[in-house]
């Protein structure tokens, strides 16, 4: 039946649809750019995640693309390449289809049961290739997929290898501390008359040349010869308490016979300070007991000057550098679990400047307000956060969505790393009202909706705002909403394409809990009386509408649908957008008092610059016509920025056809403006580079001379790259 378009605007001003029509959504529909993204399984992007076991922290999270991407970049001079990339290809789609069925497993254990399965499966000699690609991984550990956990494993894991490179610095110092004090007290002992006595000389020399030596004569000799050294009991009493309070610290701990070390990760803040508190003065004791023995060890330790110094040490508290030192402390919660009097205490160790990591977990950004109905939070409580911790100024701050993980790794990393407080803001995509939309799904459209954007505060990066805040981690991040191309039969079965806006309410839509906010009846899938949500959004006109702002959607049938929105939720998408503003602003985009001096500037030079028009007087004598002047302007060749031997990409000319990027989108990138560029020239191979040139739809691709002079077939490679060079 078809539906009026008095219905629908009623809907749209009232939200309600009694008498009429429409109904609301269900659980199958979702975002129209989501029906690329139905099977998980079969796509490649950067999950699963490996926690890597066995490297530095730069390795400590690997991408399982990432892995099979290099190793078969390794192998570009092999002959038997192509066969070990589709293997690896299949292998990789394998794990991810083991890993639905369980969240993580052992990363050797996994790989070897998907080998086996794809062997059951007549995959040919699936297993040599398998072998040659795990030597070229060198990475072990556990991976791991999408869950609500997904953060804090990432991050934990993060966090323990920065941890372990902390320890291993701090045993070298420790350990060479140790020694220079304990070689003090021995030299002392060898220079005394016990040191010389003929016993200990013979146990000192052993039993295999004692029988060479008078040790009595020697005794004599030695203690004739040379005056015995002694330290005065204050020192030897220093440097014996200096020695012990290394050897037992439960910090670091220096030898096997160490302590029980302290555990410095948490699950709440109160108990993370509590322990702060409790260990705060063994902290003091450790580090004064560094400083005290570096001096010792270089002979530069004066009582007279150091004793008062150091009486007072840590009195006035520890600063940053001090603290850094020692180990951070790391918590991880999540928003929920964050009452008021956690959340004070969160706030409190932010503020003191402790050394400690604290990781916020989001599940549900869109749980609807208590106060107003169809009002949604957009995670209220992480955002309140945020803006204080940043408020703060010296608080390292990271938001993003559980999806970015690992593009933003090192960002993630240099937090960790960071001498001070830091906070880690991450939506997980794990809500339960999104019915079968994965949790990366769910993620990653919150951050392409503008709901829950990437940023990164670093109060180490400089003074002032530019230098501190990046946003640049946000698909298109100059846009209100990133917008893609949409590609669909119609009802003639006829290819059609068209430009669509992700904005807030295609996220929204997601969930269960607003389907009564969207529309859907008739022959909703035709445009007629309808408009987008963008140019929804822009409308300034009053009264009612002409037209109705929709979003499109797809059943679980593929079938595209224009859906009705109504005030309320374009409202929420405005307000969504709103918020988007300011933080853009604060990145340094589309920076109001910026745009505003910057039209005054260019208004005053106009003005100035402007050419006054000549009065040309005739000549009473003279009414003869002036001579005509002919002015030739010959058009100046365009230069050619010369690339010498290296590939290239004429980027402005780009018309996002993908072809360069489905052969390898590694290699080959698309910018902000969705054009593409050569990413890394050395993440493929130059057959890759012909390749893509020769099927670019507008030979803008330029392979340049080959980066590896052992690849096979070069000859053929480099007589097919010259027409594009």
């Amino acid at each position: 039946m078809q539906v009026s378009n008095q219905e629908k605007i009623a809907f749209f001003l009232t939200g309600r649809r009694s008498g009429t029509d429409l109904k609301a959504i269900d659980g199958s529909y979702r975002p129209a750019l989501f029906a690329r993204y139905a099977d998980l399984t079969s796509l490649r992007y950067d999950l699963p995640l490996v926690l890597n076991f066995d490297e530095r922290p730069d390795r400590a999270v690997l991408s399982l693309s990432g892995l099979i991407d290099d190793a078969v970049g390794s192998l570009a001079a092999d002959a038997d390449r192509d066969r070990f990339a589709r293997h690896g290809y299949a292998i990789e789609q394998e794990i991810r289809k083991l890993l639905s069925e369980k969240i993580s497993a052992d990363f050797a254990e996994l790989w070897n049961a998907a080998v086996v399965r794809l062997a059951q499966n007549g995959a040919g000699d699936v297993a040599a290739s398998a072998n040659i690609l795990w030597k070229c991984f060198d990475a072990s550990g556990t991976i791991i997929d999408a869950d609500e956990d997904l953060s804090s494993r990432v991050l934990f894991h993060a966090w323990k290898s920065v941890q372990e490179n902390k320890t291993s610095t701090f045993r070298q110092k420790a350990k060479r501390l140790l020694l220079k004090l304990h070689g003090i007290l021995e030299a002392e002992f060898a220079a005394s008359a016990e040191g010389r006595a003929p016993e200990r000389l013979r146990a000192a020399i052993g039993s295999t040349f004692s029988s060479a030596f008078d040790f009595d004569e020697m005794s004599r000799i030695l203690d004739g010869s040379k005056p015995s050294f002694a330290l005065s009991d204050q020192r030897r009493n220093r440097i014996k308490r200096l020695i012990e309070v290394l050897e037992t610290q439960r910090f670091f701990p220096v030898t096997k016979h160490s302590a029980e070390p302290y555990s410095f990760s948490f699950f709440r803040c109160s108990d993370a300070l509590e322990a702060y508190r409790e260990r705060h003065a063994e902290a003091v004791e450790l580090l004064k007991t560094l400083a005290i023995a570096e001096l010792e060890s270089k002979g530069e330790y004066r009582e007279s000057v150091h004793d008062i110094l150091f009486d007072g040490f840590g009195a006035n508290g520890l600063n940053a550098d001090e603290l850094g030192e020692l180990p951070d402390y790391f918590v991880c919660t999540d928003a929920d679990s964050l009452d008021a009097a956690e959340t004070e205490q969160l706030i409190d160790l932010l503020a003191a400047g402790l050394p400690i990591k604290v990781v916020v977990r989001t599940d549900d950004i869109l749980k609807p307000s208590f106060v107003a109905e169809g009002h949604a939070a957009l995670g209220i409580r992480s955002r309140q956060l945020v803006n204080t911790a940043i408020a703060l100024t010296d608080v390292f701050v990271l938001q993003t969505c559980a999806s970015h993980l690992f593009k933003m790794r090192e960002s993630l990393l240099r937090g960790l790393s960071f001498d001070g407080p830091a906070l880690f803001s991450v939506f997980s995509g794990s809500n339960g009202h999104n019915h079968d939309v994965p949790p990366y799904l769910v993620a990653a459209a919150a951050m392409e909706s503008r709901a829950f954007p990437a940023f990164v505060y670093d109060p180490s990066a400089g003074s002032d705002w530019a230098r501190r805040l990046s946003i640049g981690e946000n698909p298109q991040p100059f846009d209100d909403w990133p917008v893609h191309d949409l590609l669909y039969e119609d009802e003639s079965l006829q290819a059609r394409s068209e430009k669509l806006a992700f904005t807030f309410a295609d996220f929204i839509a997601m969930d269960d809990r607003y389907a009564d906010h969207f529309a859907i009846g008739g022959a909703l899938s035709q445009n007629e009386g309808s408009v987008s949500v963008t140019d929804a959004l822009d409308s300034t006109g009053s009264g009612i509408p002409e037209e109705v702002p929709t979003v499109a959607l797809v059943n679980d049938q593929g079938v595209l649908i224009r859906v009705v929105i109504d005030d309320r939720l374009l409202g929420e998408t405005r307000r969504c957008r709103s918020m988007w503003h300011s933080l853009q602003e604060l990145g340094g985009i589309h920076n109001s008092h910026a745009e505003r001096l910057l039209a005054a500037e260019l208004k005053r030079l106009e003005s100035e610059i402007a050419p006054k028009p000549e009065v040309v007087i005739p000549s009473p004598e003279s009414s003869a016509p002036l001579p005509a002047v002919t002015v030739t302007v010959e058009a100046a060749e365009p230069v050619r920025e010369d690339h010498g031997d290296e590939p290239y990409i004429e980027t402005p000319r780009c018309t996002t056809c993908n072809e360069c990027t489905n052969v390898n989108p590694r290699m080959f990138a698309y910018n902000s403006e969705k054009q593409a560029y050569i990413a890394d020239p050395d993440a493929g191979t130059f057959r890759q580079l012909v390749e893509a040139a020769e099927g670019c739809q507008v030979s803008i691709i330029h392979p340049g001379k080959p980066r590896n002079p052992k690849e096979p077939g070069l000859d053929d490679l480099i007589a097919r790259a010259a027409p594009f060079n």
